[in-house]
């Protein structure tokens, strides 16, 4: 008798799990819509372009008004940027013109779809995101790749950049 009730909750639990891999695992990025350039990549003279989607599917070109962009290319940079911008006010970046970049290409589509979408879409400011591995090599030093990289820009040009890895420096670089 216990051995058929198990035998039935695992049989519900492997049910779920597929409804839910088939439910969250549908890839809903159109490709088609978000690209990125960069003349010399992420080096100092190179000029950038890109559109890319927020965390609400809403696109955002980079403009001549954008003075700095924050790229994170891991996911523990990602979370010390999170942990920053968290205790900041919500036009935090928007009054500093100033866009977050984090690159999600490298998480398995269920991943994304189930928890780091939804979590992104509790933060009170955008973050773009990078699903496509091409656009992130465009954008992407590796070398520096496990840091937060800070560019400053004028007019799309990367005018100087550095690579960081604590609050503390990025509160300095944003003041």
């Amino acid at each position: 008798m216990i051995k058929k009730i198990v035998l039935g909750v695992l049989t519900l639990i492997v049910i779920g799990v597929v409804a839910l891999f088939a439910v969250n695992g549908k890839d809903n990025y159109d490709a088609t819509k978000y690209s990125a350039t960069a003349t010399d990549g992420l080096n100092v003279g190179s000029k950038l372009e890109f559109t890319l989607p927020d965390q609400f599917d809403k696109p955002h070109s980079l403009t001549d008004d954008t003075k700095k962009l924050i790229l994170v290319f891991a996911k523990s940079t990602g979370h010390t940027v999170k942990e920053f911008l968290k205790k900041q006010p919500k036009d935090y970046l928007t009054k500093k013109n100033t866009l977050f970049v984090a690159d999600i290409s490298p998480m398995p589509t269920v991943i994304r779809n189930t928890f780091a979408l939804p979590d992104f879409k509790k933060s009170n400011y955008s973050v773009l995101l990078i699903y496509d591995e091409n656009i992130a090599k465009t954008l992407k030093n590796p070398k520096e790749a496990d840091k937060i990289a800070i560019a400053n820009l004028k007019n799309k040009e990367i005018t100087s950049i550095k690579y960081i890895t604590t609050i503390d420096e990025l509160k300095s670089e944003l003041q």
